[in-house]
């Protein structure tokens, strides 16, 4: 799946796993995001608020999710 970025060179990575479906709320996604259960561009990534730009690459629980910016 394909995320594009509006307005801005990043989305926070909580903010990106609720946008895009991919955990149900932010309290969700900041929980998983500390348990490691998060990987960016193949890493594992505990910070919240960590930014996601153009061209990464974001997986949990068996989807993944590439941010595009047009």
């Amino acid at each position: 799946m394909d995320f594009e970025l509006q307005g801005s060179d990043y989305i926070e990575l909580n903010n990106l796993l609720k946008i895009t479906g991919m955990c149900e709320s932010g309290g969700q996604a900041k929980m998983v995001i500390s348990d490691g259960a998060v990987l960016v561009d193949g890493y594992t990534e505990t910070r919240k608020r960590c930014k996601i730009r153009k061209g990464q690459t974001v997986t949990f629980n068996g989807q993944s999710v590439t941010v595009i910016q047009r």
